[in-house]
């Protein structure tokens, strides 16, 4: 669950776990760091995007709802920096943001995704994961 410079395992288990429990759901998940050559191609693969991403998650099927979500540290490293928060954080949302896609959740591209319903429910679950976070909202 963890590695590559990403979050510790118990941290990604916490995670999974509150946004399940949010959700409502009973689901095996998979969270998976990668670094941003193992990212970009896996982009390329799936999306069709020649460059690294900061996540990606599946959906699988099966007889109990299952989902991997791979994460690279590099990008999310980037992405804080542009946002102003510590790289912990941002790796947090990214797990609450794979975790729910995988749930089902999806957001529009472009500039309406930070008012999109998924977005505002990611960010209350990061509010409660990351006590820094919350303060910074208020």
């Amino acid at each position: 669950m963890a590695g590559r410079g990403g979050l510790p395992a118990a941290t990604v288990r916490r995670v999974v776990g509150a946004v399940l429990a949010g959700e409502r759901a009973a689901a095996d998940m998979s969270v998976t760091f990668v670094g941003r050559d193992r990212m970009r191609a896996m982009n390329r693969a799936w999306k069709g995007h020649d460059r690294p991403t900061d996540v990606l998650s599946f959906q699988l099927g099966g007889p109990r709802p299952a989902g991997d979500v791979y994460v690279c540290p590099w990008v999310a490293a980037r992405e804080a920096r542009a946002r102003g928060v510590p790289a912990r954080e941002e790796l947090v949302r990214l797990v609450v943001h794979g975790t729910l896609h995988a749930l089902g959740w999806d957001h529009p591209e472009g500039d309406g995704r930070e008012r999109a319903p998924m977005w505002r429910r990611q960010e209350r679950y990061v509010r409660r994961l990351v006590p820094s976070a919350a303060r910074r909202a208020s």
